[in-house]
């Protein structure tokens, strides 16, 4: 048995000694969203001082939807422009405020959830070219040839997604797109394999490599900030677990959440750690139990 399930066991019980639930915090299942999944933890643990249970890495958004209203989670970071297009089947919009004020107050009158202040970053698609490519957007790179196009298995079936990408730039394509793991995207252009992928604009990779992200000239894609949704009900139970998780908000603007992305990714770093080293960078008011 190893040092995390250990610590997970002893935790389970104490929350059965003392007749505390724990808090469960989920996530989606990219370096990102494991990443964030593992700051709120810790941010609970230093600040409200109870058992948190992780369930990183469930899924696409659907699951992790599922998963919060279904109740088998407390809470998961989120981004507007996901809620807004694969949730709740709403047209893209480009007005930030006036997206995250649409999608917090449905979640409340649908499904009792809470969004909280964003985060501080705006993680939206960003199409992926290598630096040695002439096009600087995307309307350059419809007009000059035909691409070999890779993505992940969500951006091909969302609404804010391929189809109305390829219906708003008409780019031409040399073979059907290719679908992957986000994680090997980069790879894979790096390789020559494809030429273009719809990666995101805050992974730590665009740092580094010599690559370049195509201007979204014709403002396809929405707001995609991020935010902590969270169950009402769970908010109720433990009064001082919003304050602690609001102390997070505006803390991670786009070149920080992109360093730490590279941190794993890039460094190959245990997330615990760099959710650990982020978390002592600023100084956070101490929450009352």
């Amino acid at each position: 048995m190893d040092r995390k399930t250990i610590v997970a066991c002893l935790m389970l019980l104490l929350a059965g000694c003392t007749g505390s639930k724990a808090i469960v915090v989920g996530s989606k299942n990219f370096t990102e969203q494991v990443l964030l999944g593992e700051i709120l933890a810790q941010q609970i643990e230093r600040q409200l001082h109870v058992p948190v249970i992780r369930k990183l890495d469930l899924g696409g958004t659907l699951l992790a939807h599922e998963a919060l209203t279904g109740g088998s989670i407390d809470l998961y970071p989120e981004y507007t422009g996901t809620a807004l297009t694969a949730i709740l089947k709403q047209p893209v919009a480009s007005d930030a405020q006036a997206v995250f004020d649409r999608v917090r107050d449905r979640y409340h009158t649908e499904w009792q959830l809470a969004w909280l202040p964003p985060l501080g970053f705006n993680n939206t698609f960003a199409m992926v070219v290598r630096g040695e490519e002439k096009a600087s957007t995307l309307s350059d790179a419809a007009r000059s040839r035909a691409w070999r196009l890779g993505m992940g298995y969500e951006f091909q079936t969302r609404p804010d997604g391929l189809d109305g990408f390829l219906n708003i730039y008409h780019l031409r394509l040399d073979g059907a797109p290719v679908t992957m793991d986000l994680g090997l995207i980069y790879a894979a252009l790096q390789s020559r394999k494809v030429d273009m992928i719809a990666a995101n604009s805050t992974d730590g990779l665009l740092s580094v490599l010599d690559v370049k992200v195509l201007e979204d000239d014709r403002h396809y894609f929405p707001p995609y900030q991020c935010a902590v949704v969270a169950r009402e009900t769970t908010l109720a139970r433990y009064p001082n677990l919003r304050p602690a998780l609001e102390q997070l908000s505006g803390h991670l603007p786009d070149a920080v959440m992109r360093r730490l992305n590279y941190q794993i990714d890039g460094r190959h770093r245990p997330i615990a750690q760099v959710a650990e080293e982020f978390l002592n960078t600023f100084p956070v008011k101490q929450t009352a139990p």
